[in-house]
This record gives C-alpha cells, sequence and structure tokens, in this order.
C-alpha cells in the first residue's frame, strides 16, 4: 500500500493534465475507512472533472471518480471492519474529496454503506451514482402514486446511464417503458433491456412546446431537463409526476403554471448527492432486491482499465456511451 496507481488531474495557470501516477496514502485527505477499491464507474460528472472548464474540482492536484466499491483494509470507524465489503458514492467524493479512480481510497465513514446481501462489488459499480439515481427515481414516483395500471412511463436520455437503468427497473416492476432516444443504431439495445415503445427526442419536445398538450404519459423519468423537460410538463395525464435529475440538454426550463394547477402533475427533483443515509441505505437494498433487472447488469456495463479512463471520459462528455461503463482496479 506504500504506493499504489491513481488517475490525478491537475491544474496550473499554465497547463492541464490527466494521467495515471503513483501516489501514497499520506497524500490522501482525511478519512475514517481505508478501503481497496475493486472497481469505480465513469459517469458524465467524472468526464466534467477530467477536463479544465469543467468546474466539478474545488482543488488540484486531484483524484476524480464519484463512485468505489471495495473491501476495507483498515477502520477508524466501529461500523466498520477490516474484510467488509462497503460502497462510497456522492457527497464529497471525486469533487472536492479524493475520489474512486484510485487502487485505494479513505473514506469518512459517514458516507459509506456496507454492500447488501445480493449484490457483488462489480454489480454495486454498474449501478453506481447513475443507477442510485435511476433507482431514487422510481422510487419518488412509485412514493407519489404510481402504479403499473396509470399508464406508459417516459424514460429520456435512454441509453445513458440513468436511462438504461430506469428502463429495467420500470420493465421489473411491470411498467410499460417509452423509451426516447436520438440514437435509431441502438433501438435494438432498447427493447434489449425492456422497452416496450421507443420514440425519437423529437416526438417528446418538437418545435413549439404547448403550455397544455395531449396527455400522453403517467409519470416519466428525465435525466435531460431543459426544453425536454419543459415538454414533459406538457403532456403528462392528470395527477402523473416527472422525476428530474439531469441538464445535459440545459438548465432553463419554460413553463406555465397550466400543467399544475389543472392537471395537478408533480415536478420532483432527484439529488443523489446528499440523499438521507436511511434513504440511501433503503434504495441499495432494493437494487439488491426488487429492482434488480435480471441480466441487466451484464447487459449495459463495459470495463475498461484506469489506463483507458481518458478516452472514456471523453465520450461520455460527446453523448457516446451506452449504458454504463466500470473501471477495474
Amino acid at each position: 500500500m506504500d504506493n499504489f496507481k491513481a488517475f490525478i488531474v491537475n491544474k496550473t495557470d499554465e497547463d492541464f493534465s490527466a494521467q495515471v501516477r503513483m501516489i501514497s496514502l499520506e497524500d490522501f485527505p482525511a478519512g475514517d475507512v481505508v478501503i481497496k477499491v475493486a472497481y469505480s464507474s465513469v459517469n458524465y460528472k467524472d468526464g466534467l472533472a477530467s477536463i479544465p472548464n469543467g468546474k466539478i474540482v474545488r482543488s488540484y492536484p486531484f483524484i476524480p471518480g464519484i463512485d468505489l466499491a471495495g473491501t476495507v483494509v483498515s477502520s477508524n470507524d466501529s461500523r466498520f471492519m477490516e474484510g467488509d465489503q462497503v460502497i462510497a458514492t456522492s457527497y464529497e467524493i471525486g469533487v472536492s474529496h479524493y475520489g474512486g479512480y484510485s487502487e485505494y481510497a479513505r473514506i469518512p465513514g459517514d458516507w459509506i454503506v456496507p454492500l447488501p446481501e445480493g449484490l457483488s462489488l462489480r454489480e454495486a459499480m454498474v449501478y453506481g451514482t447513475a443507477g442510485f439515481t435511476a433507482a431514487l427515481s422510481v422510487h419518488r414516483l412509485e412514493e407519489n402514486g404510481l402504479t403499473p395500471d396509470k399508464g406508459k412511463v417516459l424514460v429520456t436520455g435512454a441509453t445513458g446511464g440513468v436511462g438504461s437503468v430506469a428502463i429495467s427497473m420500470l420493465s421489473k416492476r411491470g411498467y410499460h417503458v417509452v423509451a426516447s432516444t436520438g440514437k435509431e443504431s441502438e433501438h435494438d439495445y432498447l427493447r434489449k433491456i425492456g422497452a416496450a415503445e421507443i420514440i425519437g427526442r423529437d416526438e417528446v419536445a418538437g418545435e413549439k412546446i404547448k403550455p397544455l398538450d395531449k396527455q400522453l404519459w403517467a409519470a416519466a423519468v428525465d435525466p435531460v431537463g431543459g426544453k425536454t423537460l419543459s415538454a414533459i410538463l406538457s403532456k403528462l395525464n392528470y395527477n402523473g409526476s416527472v422525476a428530474v435529475s439531469g441538464l445535459t440538454g440545459g438548465t432553463d426550463v419554460a413553463a406555465t403554471v397550466f400543467p399544475f394547477i389543472l392537471r395537478g402533475i408533480n415536478l420532483l427533483g432527484i439529488d443523489s448527492v446528499y440523499c438521507p443515509m436511511e434513504t440511501r441505505k433503503l434504495l441499495w437494498q432494493r437494487m439488491a432486491t426488487d429492482l434488480k433487472p435480471e441480466g441487466l447488469l451484464e447487459t449495459i456495463q463495459n470495463e475498461v482499465t484506469l489506463e483507458e479512463l481518458p478516452n472514456v471520459l471523453s465520450a461520455i462528455l460527446k453523448g457516446e456511451n451506452r449504458g454504463r461503463t466500470i473501471v477495474k482496479m
């Protein structure tokens, strides 16, 4: 453990670098639990952390990676013992606290979830933050009354991490899932993971968005935001809900009050970063049981090494990713 590999980004007034280097625990920030990392994963946020103007990393040098799963090697926290298998995602990991793109990590105990029975470390990272966000989206929609008999459920950004996992989770729960994508080449993939229908992006948000449009969907999982979210709000069924978790389509949402006061719709914000630990543990348990689709975690995963990571991070920023990419340490 004296020296080990990590993917490190560094920025000065003159230069920016992103490369695999050797590092030691002495270089790490404080933390209660030292973890031998088995897998991390690749998220859009990690892509932003790998470029000089991504506005994610708060100080340099830094190790990105907002997710990790591994085995405890030492602990000052009585809740965790040597040999425990654990998951750590969100909070400040990969933003202001060294993240998962490293063979070892040191993490505060309050940010760690025991690996639930029914999940392997590898499967946990195929889920990662994207899978957790999908699970939280489904959970919040069901808390707000969604059941399979209510109607169709739209999933936007369908080939991405959140979208792919949400489609499969909803399909397993018995929902009729409508997947929205701009990638015609991925229709077979989307059907394989559980989509009952596939529509183009322009069928969700055309050139003109009406304050109230035809009611099409009982609910939606939207990791896109922007104009797409504006269109969804106008097309939800009475008492429908949309769970929004992303902004790849932009941060501005043009909307009127009409869908809210005339159709009683719900706009549910999904925050996977500071989600309370009680809810976090519940959702990881669900991800190991009633939300775990058979065969999905093999279908949607692509495995890479630390050395291959830069190309994958570049691809996710260009929207060229499909499913989930995990990083094996």
